[in-house]
């Protein structure tokens, strides 16, 4: 149980669980531990690639902005259809990523924040 709970005196499963991921999705983001396993590269460069490639494909401008809310709404779309905690993980590690990528924060020396991509 996180410490948080402990010093609270909470043991809610609910929360724990919620916790969780919260806790496996800053990993995602800020320690990179899945994706460096999955060897993806940094969300937001991947992004910024997909992007491009969606630009050509759909023959209009996909902004990297675009492609978070595309990302994002996938995840709902399927968390709608049916439960899946996956669902959920990404959800949050999309929202996170998207917020770093509109704050200009770099998680890794390779990411791509919205002011270098203006």
């Amino acid at each position: 149980m996180p410490a948080y709970y402990k010093k609270q005196g909470k043991k809610e499963e609910g929360k724990e669980v919620a916790m969780d991921i919260l806790k496996k999705a800053h990993e995602i983001i800020y320690e990179r531990s899945e994706e460096k396993e999955r060897q993806y590269g940094p969300m937001s460069l991947c992004n910024k690639k997909a992007s491009e490639i969606a630009t050509v494909l759909c023959n209009k401008k996909i902004s990297i902005r675009d492609l978070y809310m595309m990302q994002i709404s996938l995840k709902l779309a399927r968390e709608s259809h049916a439960h899946k905690e996956d669902n959920l993980l990404d959800l949050v590690a999309y929202i996170a990523g998207y917020n770093n990528y509109e704050n200009n924060t770099k998680t890794e020396e390779k990411d791509i924040t919205r002011s270098e991509d203006e």
